[in-house]
């Protein structure tokens, strides 16, 4: 196991220098830096002030110099200082990850509480209206983009039901209720999609596990039905599940940042469109290198965890 977790570690190298070099290139492909933004029209201001200001923040050396300092300062664990605010960009990621960890683990709570009784009903019930339900709100949430759905949840509720989301973000421990109010609509806006995904992984991996012979054994011996279900087909059919929600909790951090700006939250998301708006090119490299870094872990995660939910599973 030892062994397998530090060949994974070791593999994550390329996968960092690659996003890397991505990310730095193609956002000084985006017209504009963050001095042409600060001045912006500003027509007295000479060409010579502006390259004085592109040598404060260290934008008048070529770009290979320019990734090869800030690449060089990555590997200290220095993710630099953000152009626009002039504070450390670890410490910012840092200080809004809390909500957008908050808003992940709220979405996948809520997608596995509708996902896995609405996969294992429709596995159950194979052509009754049950199944047709379940398929069809999968079918319904896969469809809907989290954004839209986001708005129309807004609509709904402050128009209909007169409850209008928190403007200002409360924290769970100043105010834990509050906290969580202001965090329902986003997550069931995030975690609609993975609801979906997961419920028809859960139907289609219980299905198959119904099928195998030694389920077929353990009707013959008397069990009943619900026994079989709970206690050997679950089990075993979670295993695809978990890689699913694995994997979708990458995307979910992704698809965070359009649903922090909707709902206000100050997470990672807003971070990073403030970033890409203003042209903060070490906040936006920071971001995605810490979002990168925290889905191949998260996968680390799931594969480990695969040894517990089936203890044939084994790492060397």
């Amino acid at each position: 196991m030892v062994r397998y977790i530090a060949q994974r570690l070791v593999s994550l190298i390329p996968v960092l220098i690659g996003i890397s070099l991505v990310t730095f290139f193609l956002i000084r492909l985006v017209p504009g830096d963050v001095v042409d933004l600060m001045l912006g029209n500003e027509t007295t201001i000479d060409e010579g002030r502006r390259q004085e200001l592109r040598k404060v923040f260290g934008l008048d050396e070529p770009i290979y110099v320019q990734y090869i300092n800030w690449a060089s300062d990555v590997v200290r664990g220095d993710l630099g200082t953000s152009l626009r605010t002039g504070q450390s960009v670890r410490g910012e990621i840092f200080s809004k990850m809390p909500v957008t960890i908050e808003l992940t683990i709220f979405s996948v709570i809520i997608a596995l509480l509708i996902a896995i009784p609405a996969g294992i009903i429709a596995a159950v019930k194979v052509g009754t209206t049950a199944e047709a339900a379940a398929q069809g709100v999968s079918l319904l949430g896969l469809s809907l983009p989290n954004f839209w759905l986001g708005t129309l949840l807004i609509l709904v509720t402050s128009r209909y039901f007169h409850w209008f989301p928190a403007a200002n973000y409360v924290s769970f421990m100043d105010d834990p209720w509050k906290n969580i109010q202001i965090f329902i609509l986003p997550a069931i806006s995030l975690g609609a999609a993975l609801a979906a995904i997961t419920m028809r992984m859960m139907r289609s991996s219980l299905l198959e596990v119904l099928r195998r012979e030694y389920i077929t054994t353990a009707r013959a011996k008397g069990l009943s039905n619900n026994t079989v279900i709970s206690r050997h087909a679950i089990r075993n059919a979670m295993i695809p599940v978990i890689t699913v929600v694995g994997i979708q909790i990458g995307r979910l951090l992704g698809g965070a940042i359009i649903i922090e700006e909707l709902f206000n939250l100050p997470g990672m998301g807003r971070l990073a469109i403030d970033a890409i708006e203003q042209r903060d090119y070490p906040m936006i490299q920071g971001v995605v290198m810490v979002t990168t870094i925290a889905f191949v872990l998260i996968n680390l995660a799931v594969d480990i965890f695969y040894s517990y939910i089936d203890p044939r599973i084994r790492y060397s």
